[in-house]
This record gives C-alpha cells, sequence and structure tokens, in this order.
C-alpha cells in the first residue's frame, strides 16, 4: 500500500512538472509600432515628406473622422512611437542621409537595389571601373553597417527583443523599397 502511494504520489508530481514545462512563451513583435517607426525614420532619411501621400488621404477623410482621430489615444500612442530617437539613431539618421546623396544615382541605374532582408545589395555594376566599384561596395558596406546599428537601436528603443532584429529589419525593408 505505501509503494502504491509512493508511485502515485512520483507520478502526480511528475505530471505537475510535465505541465508547467509544456508552457509556451508567445514573444510579441509590435509591427504596427515598427512600421510607424520605420516610416518616419526613412522618409527623413531619403528626404521624402509623407505629407504628399497623406494629404490626398486627409482630403477623402470628414470632417468627423478627423476630430475622432485627434481625440482617440491611438493617435496620441501613434504620435509618441514615431518620436523613437536616441543620440546614434540621429547621427546615423543623418550618415544615412549624406550617403544616400551619394548612393541615389547608382539606385536609378539600377546598380543598387533594396532586399527584402532591409540591406542593399549590389545589382549590374557592368559601366563602372575598377576603382568605381571597389568605392560602390565600399558604400553599400558603410550603408549595411550602419543600417543594422539602426535596427538594433531601434529594437532596443522599442523594447524589443534581440532575438526579433532580423523581424524588425523585414519591416524595414519594406518601406526602403517604396
Amino acid at each position: 500500500m505505501k509503494s502504491c502511494k509512493k508511485v502515485l504520489c512520483t507520478a502526480g508530481v511528475l505530471f505537475t512538472l510535465l505541465i508547467f514545462a509544456c508552457v509556451t512563451v508567445n514573444i510579441y513583435f509590435p509591427a504596427e509600432k515598427v512600421e510607424s517607426v520605420a516610416g518616419e525614420i526613412v522618409n527623413d532619411i531619403r528626404g521624402r515628406s509623407g505629407g504628399e501621400q497623406k494629404s490626398q488621404e486627409n482630403e477623402k477623410s470628414s470632417l468627423l473622422q478627423k476630430t475622432f482621430f485627434a481625440m482617440s489615444p491611438s493617435c496620441a500612442w501613434a504620435e509618441d512611437v514615431t518620436t523613437v530617437s536616441n543620440p546614434t539613431i540621429r547621427a546615423l539618421k543623418e550618415k544615412m542621409k549624406a550617403r544616400y546623396a551619394r548612393m541615389k544615382s547608382y539606385y536609378q541605374k539600377g546598380m543598387l537595389s533594396e532586399g527584402s532582408n532591409g540591406y542593399v545589395s549590389l545589382g549590374n555594376t557592368g559601366g563602372l571601373g575598377l576603382k568605381g566599384k571597389r568605392d560602390l561596395k565600399s558604400l553599400v558596406d558603410s550603408e549595411n553597417r550602419d543600417r543594422g546599428i539602426l535596427y538594433r537601436e531601434v529594437a532596443r528603443a522599442l523594447k524589443i527583443d534581440a532575438s526579433q532584429i532580423n523581424k524588425v529589419a523585414e519591416v524595414f525593408a519594406k518601406e526602403w523599397q517604396k
């Protein structure tokens, strides 16, 4: 009888441990926050004003909708999200903005392209000499290094787990490709 109780007690403890061991951890990824931040940062770097697209959308919305959204907490949340910044992010944006001015013509010629991973890749560089190819590769390497740092900083500012930086880069990729 005592051995039967021991077996049942042991089985109960093991069952309880098994139940707690099977609990999965769901890591939340705030895609909307990242999209908002990415849009603002990319527009700032590329010198595009988001106002052109937004003005057309705003013309279609009614005064009632504008009033409702202005008073809703989600609008205030969206404003907070787009202000993600720190000294590192600001410095990166300035470096990337200056670099983009040099890279723009290469994009137009198809020598550079935006990957779906959030990084720049070389395209057809056939029209360049050896020095030109080396200089372009150096630009791409610098840009990709800074983008990696930018993605880590944005993730840190939004309190996103470091294991999800690739997701942050993929969200940024969609903005870079626009």
